[in-house]
């Protein structure tokens, strides 16, 4: 299994973690043999979560006896001092630890969240005690969709780790310049939804159905992220011992993405014909480019499904990124080349104009 340096933590970790989000869909036995299947095998991290409901639980009953084999990583939602210091007391009782190695301050995703959990009284207070007492080594932070916020925790120096959304269709946007910012920063970064929730998962593999075979599109799909020399570590969800196997097989025989398997995986996306994630069709590949009129066709979705499908209080950033765009996407002169290279097949000058007509409004432009 090969292992990867996890940011300034100084720790080694197995570059295909264990992420126990699904480890309360399935039965004690079964946790405890995908658990100790992935120790087996050289996975050498796993994270869970206070709210992952019963999954520390499975786990410290499941590989406890094998602590010094792993890194554990665990998580709170609390935005308080209290809360914090109550959800890690819980989370230390119920994997049967002393300390874990990494704790995240969880779902940091708006700027209340992060006023809150950065406040005298905040969760990040609670944490720095915490960890001055030995309770846990490394302090993390996890965010959704909030790239200023991303860019805060990145720089701002409390912050070891930082575990953020990126995947091939990379929905959140992470993959310009937050990944290499947290390089720059040496803050570990940790890869989660790899698989945009299960959704670029070969048919009939869903739900683990076939857990002895191997899906060649996940098999692509951790390698595209892992072929990120910013990424430290993935952890797809694992619920059995078949769907470990084939994502050890990935860390143990990584090799690096060449452009045709790039491409091929595209393709392979593209043919699933799906809307994914906060309701993405532009599969952000870039194959639409050049535009011969210079016009970022990719930015243009981006900031289009940003407005439409995130949250009021993040939609500006949509609006940001219109405004920042150096040729407007009216200046489109329906060529059709750009069309023509879509994989997904959409009709790109007339969604420009819709993007257009949506992103230049009081808000926007």
């Amino acid at each position: 299994m090969h292992r990867r340096k996890l940011g300034r933590t100084g720790l080694s970790v197995s570059q295909v973690g264990f992420g126990a989000i699904k480890l309360p869909q399935v039965s004690q036995e079964q946790a405890a043999e995908a658990l100790n299947t992935a120790l087996d095998l050289g996975i050498n991290f796993i994270d869970t979560a206070r709210n992952y409901k019963d999954s520390e639980q499975k786990i410290g009953r499941a590989v406890g006896h094998r602590r010094e084999e792993f890194y554990i990583a665990t998580k709170s939602s609390a935005r308080d001092a209290a809360g914090l210091r109550r959800d890690l007391e819980t989370s230390l009782s119920e994997l049967g630890m002393e300390r874990v190695d990494l704790y995240q301050l969880h779902t940091v995703s708006s700027r209340e969240h992060w006023r809150q959990v950065t406040s005298g009284d905040g969760a990040l207070a609670a944490a720095l005690q915490a960890r001055d007492e030995g309770l846990f080594t490394h302090l993390g932070i996890t965010v959704h969709r909030d790239l200023d916020i991303m860019r805060d925790a990145i720089t701002c120096g409390e912050f070891e780790t930082i575990m953020v959304c990126y995947s091939p269709i990379d929905t959140e946007g992470v993959g310009p310049d937050i990944l290499p910012l947290a390089g720059d920063h040496d803050v570990g970064v940790i890869v989660m939804k790899a698989l945009s929730g299960g959704m670029l998962v070969s048919e009939g593999f869903e739900e683990g159905r076939r857990p002895a075979d191997e899906d060649p599109l996940v098999t692509a799909v951790l390698r595209y992220v892992l072929s990120n020399e910013c990424v430290s570590c993935v952890i797809p969800g694992m619920r059995n011992a078949g769907e470990v196997r084939q994502n050890a097989r990935v860390g143990a025989g990584f090799q690096e993405m060449d452009d045709k398997e790039r491409a091929d995986l595209v393709g392979a996306i593209a043919a699933k014909g799906r809307t994914y994630r906060y309701g993405q069709q532009c599969l952000q590949c870039g194959y639409c480019q050049p535009c011969p009129q210079g016009i970022d066709i990719p930015a243009v979705f981006r900031a289009q499904m940003t407005v439409k499908s995130y949250p009021e209080h993040l939609q500006r950033q949509g609006y940001d990124l219109f405004e920042s765009l150096e040729v407007d996407p009216e200046e489109c002169m329906e060529c059709g080349q750009c069309a023509e290279k879509c994989p997904a097949g959409i009709s790109v000058p007339e969604q420009l104009q819709d993007a257009a007509a949506a992103l230049r409004t009081p808000q926007g432009r």
